[in-house]
């Protein structure tokens, strides 16, 4: 068969593959009742970092495989494992893949590369790409759900071991935040499921992303309602919303919201949680009543009038009446009185 041939016939396959996938709905699973359609803010967009269609590689008679047939190829490679030439096995196992994707044997090649990435290579990223792989390309020839919990025990080790650049280990927050993520878009019904999200907000607090922790954690509690991670996700979300609104300084419609939120978190976090949320409702809403006294305070001044001032003083006193700023306020307000009289 000629080069151009040969291309344009696995064209055709791995086209074919895709509509049959499609159709069936994968990547997904029976399973589940969410699948990777479903919106889940707070993660990043899984087109910047899903893995494309494996394709044969450049340079055949190299990197392409050892065989004439997808069956020769998966027996010579069995043969190269018996012998312990991993690398070598690994790549046939990936030239199969490439090769003759529509195969019977492509589906065992990429889980048997998978596990080679694991446990010979021990490379937790690759190995976490290759199962990927294997759920978003391979969705019905595996044991889908294995596989899911496969990416998220390896998801669990990324953040743990980090990252190993030249024999040194480094945090890679981001990476190991999307690795969560993929687990989750791909078996979003899977009872590891809530713990992942918890993993992943608190990676967004991590990286300094308070706000879209916050989403995450409301998303987990929508979803995944009356779990222990749901509960557990009220005092988070709690501690990151009021890291938003010291950050942001006096915000009226920022501060009414996080007070709304709190009040909501008293009922229902947990009972070690109590202390922390009833003192965050008391600085919320001291930054409310200071954003209140402020504005009052802006009325009183050369660019105002005496009338609009007092009216602003005395609203400030009808709806704060014990504020720390109540004496200083009473005080101002008989002085601008007096002066009317």
């Amino acid at each position: 068969m000629c080069s151009v041939t040969k291309h344009l016939t696995f064209a055709f396959l791995v086209l074919a593959a895709s509509v049959s996938a499609q159709e069936l709905g994968a990547p997904g699973s029976i399973n589940n009742a969410r699948f990777a359609t479903d919106a889940y803010p707070g993660f990043d967009s899984e087109k910047e970092f899903k893995p494309e269609r494996k394709e044969p590689k450049w340079f055949a008679f190299i990197n392409g495989p050892d065989c004439e047939d997808a069956s020769a190829q998966m027996a010579h490679c069995r043969a190269l494992e018996s012998e312990s030439k991993w690398a070598k096995a690994a790549k046939q196992y990936d030239a199969l893949v490439r090769e003759w994707p529509t195969s019977p044997e492509a589906a065992k090649a990429q889980l048997a590369l998978a596990r080679i990435r694991e446990e010979r290579d021990d490379d937790l990223e690759e190995a976490f790409s290759e199962y990927r792989y294997l759920l978003d390309f391979f969705s019905l020839s595996c044991d889908y759900n294995a596989i899911a919990d496969k990416l998220y025990e390896l998801a669990g080790k990324m953040r743990v071991e980090g990252k190993t650049i030249v024999f040194f280990r480094f945090k890679n927050t981001a990476d190991v935040r999307r690795a969560f993520e993929a687990a989750v878009l791909r078996a979003p019904g899977a009872k590891w499921a809530p713990k992942a999200m918890l993993e992943i907000a608190d990676l967004r607090e991590e990286e300094g992303h308070d706000e879209e922790a916050v989403k995450v954690y409301e998303n987990l509690r929508n979803i995944h309602y009356g779990t222990r991670e749901a509960v557990e996700s009220v005092v988070r979300e709690a501690r990151a919303r009021m890291r938003i609104l010291r950050a942001c300084g006096y915000n009226r419609d920022r501060s009414r919201d996080t007070l709304s939120f709190l009040e909501m978190a008293l009922k229902t976090c947990r009972q070690e949680d109590l202390p922390s949320v009833e003192g965050f409702i008391a600085e919320t809403k001291s930054l409310i009543e200071d954003e209140a006294y402020r504005a009052a305070m802006f009325y009183d001044s050369r660019m105002r009038t005496r009338r609009s001032a007092v009216n602003a003083l005395e609203k400030f006193l009808a709806e704060y009446p014990g504020s720390s700023h109540a004496a200083e306020v009473s005080a101002r307000l008989e002085e601008l009185k007096g002066a009317e009289k």
